[in-house]
């Protein structure tokens, strides 16, 4: 099976501002880009990785449900394998076969990496419960989320709770409305069901046949927001355009958190992107549930993020002088994912680990 290549980071980015144009983004819109692409450091969401021991109930939750393809088991050399056993630290007692799982009829939407370990590792998440610190979910917008949750839920997953529908403000102070569902998928990963209405732009492109998309986006619960925002926006040149506390609709909400619960949410954006953007979610008068699993590769869940950049050792030097370090030093890597790229993987401040690559030349 042939390589899927990455374009070059300034095609992508050009292809993001194409892409903003039909999309509706507006002044009006809080999560419309700030900021040029061609100043853009890092790209948007690349891949998501998850670990699993169940491929059966993977291909049913991403595959049945979410509507994505599905490419594998795909060949793994032993020499590429022993280079990401180094850059991710997996030790030689777990191995595993990969999967891709990713809508390429979807502009920018992200694929998923799928590692089916040959054993069982500890999961990140001891449960689906949002309190939870870590990895928490991706998101998925679609064209009619009454119909997503329907069906997502006759394949025999549930959710945190109900379909919710409530309204946020648009910078005029209008208001607009958003359907919202927190699966529970495998592994105790969230997979999110979201439409935004009154003429507000998708999160990320949706197909017009099948009204679906994503992954747009992913979340993470975490206890130091702002030890975070740091490291995204001084490392990778990610952009805050949104950062704001909220009080939670508590057991009538998705996320299902007690009554009152209060919560900083912040969303972060590649320079000039449209899409591919992250989300952490900071309890403000909760005290959050720290798992006791490392929330990293080989354990179960999603255990890595990755971003083209478009000069790895620049952003390199940016982290040194940040002090943080990459797991091993930067390798030349030819895989069936991402093609022939130049990798490093750092570990943002909360333990989650980044991978970074930049397309060989």
């Amino acid at each position: 099976m042939e390589s899927v290549v990455p374009k070059p980071l300034w095609l992508v980015m050009l292809v993001i501002l194409v892409m903003a144009l039909p999309a509706g983004a507006s002044d009006n819109d809080a999560l419309a880009p700030k900021s040029r692409v061609e100043d853009a450091v890092a790209g948007p969401l690349h891949t998501v990785t998850i670990a699993t021991t169940s491929l059966e109930d993977s291909l049913r939750f991403y595959r049945d449900g979410l509507g994505m393809s599905v490419q594998g088991p795909l060949p793994v050399p032993e020499a590429l394998k022993a280079a990401q056993r180094q850059a991710w630290g997996i030790t030689e007692s777990v191995d595993w076969q990969l999967y891709r799982l990713d809508r390429d009829e979807v502009p920018m939407a992200a694929a998923i990496r799928l590692l089916v370990l040959d054993r069982d590792t500890p999961h990140i998440h001891a449960s689906w419960d949002a309190l939870e610190l870590g990895p928490f979910s991706m998101g998925f917008p679609n064209a009619d989320q009454e119909a997503l949750d329907a069906h997502v839920r006759s394949l025999g997953f549930g959710a945190l709770n109900d379909i919710e529908k409530y309204k946020v403000p648009r910078t005029d102070g209008s208001r607009y409305p958003i359907h919202e569902t927190i699966f529970n998928g495998p592994d105790y990963v969230h997979g999110v069901g979201i439409h935004r209405g009154g003429q507000m732009a998708q999160l990320g492109y949706v197909h017009p046949e099948t009204g679906l998309g994503g992954p747009a986006y992913s979340a993470q619960v975490v206890a130091d927001s702002d030890a975070m925002i740091a490291f995204l926006v001084d490392i990778l040149g990610y952009e805050l355009r949104s950062d704001r506390i909220w009080e939670s609709a508590g057991s009538e909400g998705a996320l299902n958190v007690p009554d009152g619960t209060v919560f900083r949410f912040s969303i972060l954006y590649a320079r000039g992107a449209t899409t591919g953007h992250l989300l952490l979610v900071d309890y403000q008068n909760r005290q959050p549930i720290d798992p006791g699993v490392a929330p990293r590769l080989p354990n179960r869940g999603i255990g890595l993020w990755s971003f083209q950049v478009q000069d790895l050792d620049s952003v390199l030097t940016s982290a040194a002088e940040r002090g943080q370090a990459p797991i091993a030093a930067p390798m030349d890597m030819d895989t069936p994912l991402l093609g022939r790229v130049r990798v490093a993987t750092l570990l943002a401040p909360n333990g989650f680990p980044v991978e970074l690559f930049e397309v060989s030349r």
